[in-house]
C-alpha cells in the first residue's frame, strides 16, 4: 500500500461534511465525477482515506486517489497501486504549462497533464494551490 499526502485545508468542500468527509460522501464525489471504483472500498480513518480492493487499472486508481484526496478535510490517501504514481502539488503561481515543463520537459505537453486529470479538471486554467495533479508517465 502506498500513502500520499494532501493539503487538508485545500480542495473541494463536500456538502454536509463539516466534521470531515464520510465514505458515502466520498463515494458520491467519485461517482459524480463519472469515475467507477469497480468494487473498491473507500474507508475513512480520521482525516486519512483508504481505497482498497476493486478491479481498477492503474490510471483509474490514480484518478480515484486524486478525487478523494483533493477534498477538504482529507490529509492522506492510502491505496494499493501496481506502479508508483507521479503526483504534483500545485503551488501559488503554477500553470499547467510550467508544471509540464518541470515534469515532462516540455511546456507544450500541458494538455497531457490536463487530460490525465479529467474529469477532476474542467479547464486547463482552473487549478489552485494545494491541489494535487496526476502526471502521466506512459508517453
Amino acid at each position: 500500500m502506498g500513502l500520499w499526502n494532501f493539503m487538508k485545508t485545500a480542495g473541494r468542500k463536500l456538502s454536509g461534511a463539516e466534521e470531515g468527509p464520510t465514505p458515502a460522501a466520498l463515494k458520491k464525489e467519485v461517482s459524480d465525477l463519472g469515475l467507477d471504483t469497480k468494487g473498491a472500498e473507500i474507508k475513512v480513518d480520521g482525516d486519512k482515506v483508504v481505497v482498497s480492493g476493486g478491479t481498477m487499472n492503474q490510471e483509474e486508481r490514480e484518478k480515484v486517489i486524486l478525487a478523494v484526496g483533493n477534498v477538504e478535510g482529507v490529509s492522506a490517501v492510502e491505496a494499493e497501486t501496481s506502479d508508483e504514481p507521479l503526483f504534483h502539488t500545485v503551488e501559488k503561481g503554477d500553470t499547467l504549462w510550467a508544471i509540464s515543463e518541470k515534469a515532462l520537459g516540455n511546456g507544450a505537453r500541458y494538455t497531457e497533464i490536463f487530460e490525465a486529470n479529467r474529469p477532476m479538471l474542467s479547464h486547463p486554467d482552473k487549478i489552485y494551490p494545494g491541489q494535487t495533479l496526476r502526471i502521466p508517465q506512459n508517453k
